[in-house]
């Protein structure tokens, strides 16, 4: 496996976001490499503590490694970040990172599967702990099942098609690898030839199936807020619609000042309620030209920024 080396994206805007200081504690839940973690205790020397966490045994071993130089000033652990809240105590963290999605060492790495660009096991977990694998759900899952993954996750306007044609060929030989799926999709999608790689989003889907991702996200939110001291902050960098979405609907339930008796807004019987959190920024903060050039894979990435009230 190679060397798990992950360049963090929006280092400076997360940063000012977060606003790191001495004797401040931050949290960062996708840890990946230790890029966002190392610029956060530089940032708050020489007594801010940080603790990280990562699905991912590879992440977690890199960011050890990098961030040896800080001793004592952090603290690591193998888990989803949806777990916060059974690690850390209430009101008790003045910072948290969420950088969602998948890393570069993660889709490099042939043997993970993650990629079609590079042929290997069609496994995609990234907590390798885990019994599901892509494999697993491209070759036991219901059709319904991959139309709904296909269509809710990877927002694939094939997604009908293109379980019928992965179920009748299942039924003749088993998915084993990466290539032999794309090689599929690529065989009978109408949209071969096109920018993007027609099988981009059966990958995508799959990925956030296997991994629960948007599941994950819903827990991590909530535990983020209840960690967060009043005036701490929580930053959450999204790359899909899916994660954006969710972000922007606990920003919106946890900011307004009334609850909803029911899923329809009615302002008459709207009932009064302290808010708990308030936009810091709302509007995505993209990555600009320079950090796009030197990293294409940030183009997805948005940032947007909430305050514990």
């Amino acid at each position: 496996m190679p060397e798990f080396v992950h360049k963090p994206v929006l280092v400076a805007e997360v940063l000012a976001a977060l606003r790191p200081r001495p004797d401040g504690r931050y949290v960062d839940g996708t840890i990946a490499g230790g890029g966002h973690a190392a610029a956060i205790l530089q940032a708050s020397t020489p007594s801010g503590w940080l603790f990280g966490c990562d699905r991912d045994g590879a992440a977690l071993e890199a960011a050890a490694a990098r961030l040896a130089a800080f001793d004592r000033r952090f603290e690591l652990k193998r888990g989803n970040f949806s777990e916060l809240a059974d690690w850390l105590e209430p009101e008790t963290c003045d910072g948290v990172l969420l950088d969602l999605g998948v890393s570069s060492p993660q889709l490099d790495c042939a043997e993970r599967g993650f990629s079609f660009q590079q042929n290997g096991p069609l496994d995609m977990r990234m907590d390798t702990r885990q019994a599901l694998t892509a494999a697993r759900l491209v070759n036991e899952a219901s059709v319904d099942e991959l139309i709904r993954i296909f269509r809710d996750l990877g927002e694939e306007p094939e997604a009908r098609r293109l379980a019928r044609v992965i179920e009748n060929e299942r039924r003749l030989r088993r998915f084993e690898t990466t290539r032999q799926l794309a090689e599929l999709i690529e065989r009978v999608s109408r949209h071969r030839g096109k920018r993007l790689h027609p099988a981009t989003r059966v990958f995508q889907a799959l990925r956030m199936a296997v991994n629960d991702e948007l599941g994950a996200l819903r827990f991590g939110l909530e535990a983020a807020l209840r960690i967060l001291k009043s005036r701490g902050r929580l930053a959450v960098i999204t790359f899909h619609s899916g994660e954006v979405r969710l972000v922007k609907q606990f920003g919106r339930d946890h900011s307004r000042d009334y609850a909803l008796p029911g899923e329809v807004d009615v302002p008459e019987l709207r009932q009064p309620v302290a808010a708990k959190l308030k936009w810091v920024q709302r509007k995505a903060i993209r990555p600009d030209a320079e950090e796009l050039a030197a990293n294409p894979r940030a183009r997805s990435a948005q940032l947007r920024v909430l305050e514990k009230i």
